[in-house]
């Protein structure tokens, strides 16, 4: 019996030790690609303002008025795509630019540098824009000290009209080391008008640096940024989670196989409405109807909000993808509920009178399309919980 009690107390010695060990090399992996993730955004946050300075530079150099300045920056946008991929739309491009004129490098007096938000923006004369005072360059060796929030963060703060909110905000941030979605709650609750206005300031500053959890940002969120996808020429295909993905691959296998005529066009395909990032699950193209078809994936019940992004997706689409002979695009809604599945098709422009006698006779009906989530997650979870025991 000692032996015995000896061994079990070993193994489970053993066993302690080597999930331990587990843990801590977990840890350190995901503190490695946090790290990783915020090095580069520095390094891409610091190459953009200088890209802005030089767009800057260049422009007023050649007394650029703003018509001319908007036709460098869309030849600009070309030139550069084609060289270097994405990442330098004229969008882009603009941010840059307003980046620069936003922020200023200053030497601190202990002979530091830093960045910080300009109190006052460049005015606009003769219709050109003023030229901001010199400042530092690009260096490599500054840049981590440099820009301490990320890309995603200034882009969010160039949103705030007010430079002396957008200074308010940018100090909180890298005070309490906000997320991005931190910092976009704050500014969406209007934080900084809340505490000016309010008789104890200090407390609101506290209780403004509480994260919720909602403000939480996942290191796979933060390694796979779109802007850091971008700036490395990275495809970006990923899901939430494997069990949403086996569901997603799945259907598009389903559709792909019935002979409805589809055909694969991409899958967790990003696009950029303004400065917020989207990702579609699934985009098709239906040979027979000549159009692209959105399908969007959902794990809880359909509400409006799911149709409102929809809607979304299918403007972008019809303006930024579809091609002049193409028929307007189809959305479909799967919403894979645990012990039930709703599908709801989206039309966009469609009339409802056209999409039943034209669209419904080809696209496949929303039953047969409830039974096979059903069945699929069905299948998958059991697989999971198989796995699992």
């Amino acid at each position: 019996m000692g032996k015995r009690r000896r061994s079990t107390e070993m193994v489970r010695s053993q066993t302690a030790d080597y999930t331990g060990l587990i843990a801590g090399i977990s840890d350190l992996l995901e503190a490695a690609r946090r790290t990783a993730a915020r090095s580069v955004n520095s390094i891409l946050t610091a190459a953009y303002w200088e890209v802005g300075r030089r767009i800057v530079e260049f422009e007023q150099g050649g007394k650029a008025r703003a018509q001319y300045g908007e036709a460098t920056l869309a030849q600009l946008s070309r030139d550069l795509t084609a060289k270097h991929g994405r990442g330098f739309s004229k969008r882009n491009l603009e941010q840059m630019r307003a980046f620069y004129l936003g922020w200023e490098i200053a030497q601190t007096p202990s002979a530091q540098f830093e960045a910080r938000a300009r109190a006052k923006l460049p005015a606009a004369v003769g219709g050109q824009m003023a030229l901001p005072a010199p400042s530092a360059e690009l260096n490599p060796g500054l840049v981590l000290s440099v820009f301490p929030l990320s890309w995603s963060h200034y882009v969010r703060l160039m949103s705030v009209e007010k430079p002396h909110a957008r200074a308010f905000y940018e100090a909180e941030a890298i005070r309490g080391g906000w997320s991005v979605r931190q910092l976009d709650r704050q500014i969406g609750t209007q934080f900084f008008e809340r505490t000016s206005h309010s008789k104890q300031q200090a407390a609101m500053l506290a209780r403004g640096q509480k994260p919720k959890a909602e403000d939480a940002v996942s290191v796979q969120d933060e390694v796979r940024d779109p802007y850091l996808l971008e700036f490395l020429d990275l495809k970006d295909e990923y899901s939430e989670s494997d069990l949403e993905e086996a569901l997603i691959r799945h259907l598009e296998w389903f559709l792909l196989e019935m002979g409805a005529g589809f055909t694969f066009v991409a899958r967790q395909k990003r696009i950029r409405v303004g400065d917020t990032w989207y990702r579609i699950d699934l985009l098709l193209y239906h040979r027979g109807l000549r159009c692209l078809v959105v399908i969007d994936l959902k794990t809880g019940a359909f509400n409006h909000a799911d149709a409102g992004q929809m809607n979304l997706y299918l403007n972008y689409i019809k303006e930024h993808l579809t091609l002049p002979e193409e028929a307007d695009p189809v959305g479909i809604i799967l919403c894979a509920r645990k012990d039930d599945a709703v599908v709801k098709y989206a039309t966009g422009g469609i009339k409802a009178r056209v999409f039943a006698s034209k669209y419904l006779t080809c696209l496949p009906d929303e039953e047969t399309l409830r039974q096979e989530i059903l069945t699929t997650q069905r299948a998958l979870t059991g697989r999971k919980t198989i796995k699992e025991i």
